[in-house]
């Protein structure tokens, strides 16, 4: 006979342990469990698979296989899943407002389970933009053994004689309109530019997020660059179900690893790689999980004093799968190891330190040393001035010469469907300054992409004579002289919100400055005629989102206090 009671160690023991715990036994008998299985570490996996997008489509595949390193280390593995919403299919249109939402109700997802059932560990399988942030975020807030899978970029399309990623198709829609590109080839580029599986094939937030997860230590080294078609990628889930089971039986959790000085090398190597500027609103949202204070002066100082090293699409020419063959992020941060807090540790249990002591860089022309940067200064900007006196974003890195210092006459519009439209249709000229407000995280609610704008204007041969500032944010497809995350945002009253067409902006990247050239006595009178833009929405969750949202400067993380 059986046993009728336990003594198991770990938090699953509120579960299974007492006589009084049959009923609970009961229900776990029923999926399978044996007698010794319920004495062993319960592990979580989950799992954001879908069918609805690249990104996520080979994740039930990985899981598999993080299930099998789970039973080879002695523990019991249960996989349930989040949503997972592809911000490549949410462009453009209405669905981009219910994105940003969707990273608090992942993390707040996976509380529920983790917390309702006593996992004692977890594992993370994700890719793409949002996902991976919150499960990050919900590694932080919960703190019980975690690692996570990253399901790695997708291959690079192929067309015309170069490798491709989906900005470069983005970009080629405007290219069309102007006669410059035939319909067929256009039609083929879209057939061509998204191969298989995996997260999109450039330095987007997605990998850069991934490369986030590396760094701070919660993924395997060299897991963030593997693509989602090699071979690579199923060994190290099945590692990672070996890892998981160890961590929970020496109770090592994120916090011993994920700290502010981790943090910190993660933005030094997105400002090395010309990360997404996303980046600026989800490792502030970790380490407020942590009670860890990041604020956006701290992205321009690290910023300003690390070179940028690696110059990959959509700021430069190489691909993931080049940064992968030169030895991914364990060979920069060989090279970037003087400026890093080198004894951070990660889930192995070693530092950064020992960890890359034996990596070789495959390729210095691709991964830089110090010595060789492709500039001095990484790609992160943050430009102050009336117009955002609590900071805005650029990505440098994306942005020519000649536009890092313009002032030109503003081009006024109240969401990104005017802004595209007018794009298009010759209405934004070159030196102009186009300006998307009510795009912000209340103002939107949600605080929507601008790339259809971006794209639109990079195809239409104005990305390197017209600037866009937002409150609103931007793919990390987006290159140009972009400036987002303006804040306070229109819709809390920031200034953005009193521009009107033909006034003077003046954007000084260099010096970091974004100001508004009209006197204080015309804004005063401004001021006192504003009435907030109001959007009629239905939506449960946009309201509840638009009520609760703190500001971007901070993370765009929801009020927890009441």
């Amino acid at each position: 006979m059986g046993k009728l009671d336990y003594d198991k160690p770990y938090r699953s023991g509120q579960v299974t342990n007492g006589v009084h715990k049959a009923g609970n036994r009961a229900h776990l008998r029923a999926v399978g469990l044996l007698d010794e299985d319920l004495e062993k570490p319960f592990i979580g996996i989950v799992n954001s698979y879908n069918t609805m997008h690249p990104g996520h489509q080979h994740l039930r595949e990985l899981a598999e296989e993080v299930k099998l390193g789970i039973w080879t280390a002695g523990g019991v593995a249960f996989e349930f899943n989040t949503i997972a919403i592809c911000d490549g299919i949410a462009q453009g249109h209405v669905g981009m407002r219910y994105v940003l939402p969707s990273r608090d109700q992942i993390t707040d997802s996976i509380e529920l389970v983790a917390e309702a059932e006593q996992l004692d560990g977890l594992v993370f399988l994700a890719s793409c933009d949002k996902i991976e942030p919150a499960m990050l975020m919900a590694a932080a807030r919960l703190n019980i053994p975690a690692i996570m899978v990253t399901g790695g970029p997708m291959l690079p399309g192929y067309f015309g004689g170069r490798e491709l990623a989906i900005a470069d198709l983005r970009e080629v829609a405007g290219q069309w309109r102007r006669g410059e590109v035939t319909a067929e080839d256009f039609y083929e580029m879209e057939c061509q530019v998204c191969p298989g599986p995996g997260s999109c094939a450039m330095n987007g937030t997605a990998n850069t997020m991934a490369m986030v997860a590396e760094v701070i230590g919660l993924t395997l080294p060299g897991c963030s660059s593997i693509h989602a078609v090699q071979s690579a990628k199923r060994r190290i889930a099945k590692q990672s179900g070996i890892e998981i089971v160890r961590l929970v039986k020496e109770n090592v959790k994120p916090r011993d690893f994920i700290t502010k000085n981790s943090l910190e090398n993660a933005i030094r190597v997105c400002a090395a790689v010309g990360g997404s500027t996303n980046a600026m609103l989800h490792i502030p949202a970790i380490a407020s999980e942590l009670g860890i204070e990041l604020e956006l002066d701290d992205f321009d100082r690290l910023s300003r004093v690390t070179p940028y090293l690696v110059r990959m699409k959509p700021s430069g020419d190489y691909t993931l799968l080049d940064f992968e063959r030169s030895g991914g992020i364990p060979a920069l941060l060989k090279e970037m190891l003087p400026l890093l807090h080198a004894e951070e540790r990660t889930v192995t249990g070693k530092t950064i330190r020992e960890l890359v002591a034996g990596v070789k860089n495959k390729n210095p022309e691709i991964i830089r040393p110090l010595t060789n940067p492709v500039a001095p200064h990484g790609s992160y900007g943050v430009l102050k001035g009336n117009l955002a006196p609590e900071g805005a974003v650029v990505k440098i890195s994306g942005v020519s010469e000649k536009m890092r210092s313009h002032t030109g006459p503003a081009v006024v519009f109240d969401n990104e469907e005017e802004a595209t439209k007018a794009v298009y249709d010759g209405s934004v000229k070159a030196g102009d300054v186009v300006v998307i407000r009510y795009e912000g995280p209340k103002g939107g609610p949600g605080m929507r992409e601008m790339l259809a704008t971006t794209s639109a204007l990079m195809g239409m041969g104005l990305g390197d004579s017209t600037a866009l500032i937002t409150d609103g944010r931007f793919s990390g497809a987006t290159r140009g002289p972009c400036i987002g995350h303006v804040s306070p945002e229109a819709a809390a009253g920031g200034l953005i919100g009193l521009v009107e067409n033909g006034d003077l902006i003046s954007i000084n990247i260099p010096e970091r400055k974004l100001e508004l050239l009209v006197d204080e006595e015309e804004l005063e009178r401004r001021r006192k005629e504003w009435r907030c833009l109001k959007k009629e929405i239905t939506s449960p969750v946009l309201k509840r989102y638009a009520a609760l949202v703190g500001s971007v400067a901070q993370g765009a993380v929801l009020k927890q206090d009441f």
